[in-house]
């Protein structure tokens, strides 16, 4: 089969996302979930489930539609299987393993920081391996060598916080909504990042640790009298220092991780991708340091079901299906399905 077509779904978090892979063609949708949580400035997982739920049948009809895919089309069905939100992912697998039954075609469980990196695939085939590929997101920091693609090796990962949730905490603490993270990506644009020098974080071997720039941001606030805390100067500039310490953190750490594996290629992959500092400076650190770097069009970067119907794909190719009866889990490692 020269071009199986593949359904993704993707339901870890709080995207309800579904696409079609169908050879070079890419139609997928998504419902965002955005103003239902930010008034509690974080996801809560019982209303992530309850959308989910609600959304996922008709935004399956609907991509049906748009890609002008029949049902009996599909060839195969992809899902995230792990990680994420319990609740979130039962949605998503219950769904899947009751449409591949159905339409009696395979079902392919896909680790959801497969599908991240796999999003690279969509647009870029000249990847040369070995790579360092960087999944940086809300809920993960995690670098892996890969010897070839779907070969994954972990070398470091965060040690606390998220970069993504250091940067969504860091915009709390300033008084923006959740997601924070955009929000200091604009105010960043404008600010002066020497005005309040924050030090690199780092820490042993090829880890990441955030916690010490977040409480160091919450101390200079802290410190700050109200006029100065209402002034949008104040948080364009600390917004610039903040952000940039976190990512010359995820630079320095990739490329050191590059050398020492002698790789070839870079991927910088996840929701954190789509910040436009990390993508300079990422670019820019490659080119100096004779790296290949691949960063995901922004609309691959957050969540979405065109990497899990991509990271499928090769798990098709490679005749490695899911039992029916598998299990959503929370906590899945890469290379555990």
């Amino acid at each position: 089969m020269s071009n199986p077509i593949i359904l993704g779904i993707e339901t870890s978090c709080d995207e309800t996302a579904v696409a079609i892979l169908n050879g070079e063609k890419i139609a997928h949708l998504f419902s965002s979930q955005i103003e239902i949580h930010k008034q509690y400035g974080g996801i809560v997982p019982e209303l992530a489930c309850r959308s989910h739920i609600e959304t996922i049948a008709p935004l399956y009809r609907k991509i049906l539609s748009v890609s002008g895919c029949a049902q009996d089309q599909i060839n195969a069905i992809a899902v995230t299987a792990g990680p994420g939100l319990v609740g979130a992912l039962l949605v998503g697998v219950s769904f899947a393993k009751s449409l591949a039954y159905a339409l009696r075609v395979p079902l392919l469980a896909v680790h959801h920081l497969e599908g991240h990196i796999s999003a690279i695939f969509l647009e870029h085939e000249e990847v040369v391996f070995p790579a360092i590929a960087l999944v940086v997101s809300g809920g993960h920091t995690n670098l892996y060598k890969m010897p070839q693609k779907g070969k994954y090796h972990l070398l470091g990962k965060t040690l606390d916080d998220a970069a993504g949730e250091a940067l969504d905490k860091g915009a709390r603490l300033l008084g923006y909504e959740y997601p924070g993270g955009p929000v200091m990506d604009r105010l960043s644009q404008k600010g002066d990042r020497m005005r309040y020098p924050f030090s690199t974080p780092n820490c042993a071997g090829l880890h990441f640790s955030f916690s010490g720039v977040k409480s160091a941001l919450s101390r200079l606030i802290s410190k700050t009298d109200d006029s100065t805390k209402s002034d949008l100067g104040f948080h364009a500039d600390i917004s610039a220092s903040y952000q940039w310490a976190i990512v010359e953190s995820l630079v320095q750490k990739t490329i050191l991780a590059a050398k020492q594996e002698n790789a070839k290629s870079l991927i910088i992959a996840g929701g954190v991708a789509a910040n436009s500092l990390l993508r300079k400076r990422m670019k820019a650190a490659g080119e100096q340091f004779g790296f290949a770097v691949h960063i995901p069009s922004r609309e691959y970067c957050t969540d979405n079901a065109a990497m899990i119907a991509m990271a499928g794909l090769s798990r098709f190719e490679r005749n490695d299906f899911a039992s029916l009866d598998v299990s959503p889990n929370p906590n899945l490692s890469l290379g555990q399905i």
